[in-house]
């Protein structure tokens, strides 16, 4: 997939025409969702398992204590567990991997909320997300992060379409 001016693609259109050629063909492809949070992924798993099998795979190493990691990822395992959904919805639990995050963050320390370590923090995350997204054969790869308010879109579509396991990517 070539590079794209991510703030320039209409991504719901994107969406809207996958969906329809999907529903043409009659296929249900498999889609990985990394997710952040249990309430992020809520709408997305919503709209999402209608149309796909959903992998929700859970990998956010800058959760700290880990007593607030697992609580975290048993949120989103138990969210899964009791929604109605039209398609399966998986839940992987990624490495609970802080040395990585803290790795990456070194020297960082004093940037605001919102700068650059937050943007290698969203690619951390998403690299992971799509190693596992190619190792596991998904069809499509997307991440709930741009549902924050506070989370930078256009970084995020960078971040996806960098590290996109096959042209058939779904950004945000």
């Amino acid at each position: 997939m070539g590079k794209v001016n991510a703030m320039k693609e209409n991504y719901q259109k994107i969406l809207d025409e996958t969906i329809a050629g999907l529903e043409e063909r009659g296929e249900v492809p498999k889609l990985l969702l990394h997710s952040c949070c249990g309430p992020c992924s809520t709408y997305c798993i919503q709209t999402l398992s209608e149309y796909f099998k959903v992998t929700v795979f859970y990998y956010n190493p800058n959760i700290y204590p880990p007593k607030e990691y697992h609580m975290r990822a048993q949120e989103q395992k138990r969210f899964i567990d009791e929604f109605p959904v039209k398609n399966p919805v998986d839940f992987v639990e990624g490495v609970d991997d802080t040395k990585s995050f803290y790795d990456m963050a070194r020297g960082m320390e004093a940037v605001p909320e919102g700068g650059e370590r937050c943007f290698k923090c969203y690619r951390l995350r998403l690299e992971e997300s799509a190693q596992y997204a190619r190792e596991h054969g998904f069809d499509f790869f997307t991440t709930t992060l741009s549902i924050s308010p506070l989370k930078n879109a256009e970084k995020l579509n960078d971040c996806l379409l960098y590290t996109s396991p096959s042209p058939r990517d779904l950004s945000t």
